[in-house]
């Protein structure tokens, strides 16, 4: 019998090509398994952005297969946390779920000296939400 993971992710920005792959791809690394992770955009684009691509490689991780995806209802509804950067109210809104505002600059049209900022910051929020989620899994209220 397989345990399932303690929670389950969303990271939403508006076009899924930044900030919300970073978070993802930092999530799924240092937490190593142990929490569903997905990313999705209101608007997504059409590829990664490039200087997130190259920011995160500086880290050792490697977003060059990703592709942004588009935010759906059924996302949102199965996940227990909803991070949000900067998509405003294009986010369905479902109770019981855990929503988090994350205020980071869109590394939209900017070079990798710019994003590598943005990305320690994500960093940052993301061993933060590790923190919290194994925090509540350990007093047994899984995605609490």
């Amino acid at each position: 019998m397989t345990v399932p993971p303690p929670a389950s992710v969303l990271f939403v920005c508006v076009h899924n090509a930044g900030r919300s792959q970073m978070a993802a791809a930092f999530l799924a690394h240092l937490a190593g398994g142990r929490v569903e992770v997905r990313s999705a955009g209101s608007a997504p684009g059409r590829e990664v952005n490039p200087a997130a691509v190259a920011a995160m490689a500086e880290v050792g991780i490697d977003l060059s297969g990703q592709r942004p995806k588009i935010l759906t209802p059924e996302a949102v509804r199965s996940s227990d946390y909803v991070i949000t950067m900067g998509c405003g109210d294009a986010c369905p809104y479902f109770p019981g779920k855990h929503y988090r505002d994350w205020p980071l600059d869109d590394p939209a049209g900017r070079g990798v000296e710019a994003v590598r900022p943005i990305r320690d910051a994500i960093r940052a929020r993301v061993e933060e939400l590790i923190a919290e989620i194994d925090a509540a899994a350990a007093a047994g209220r899984p995605g609490n």
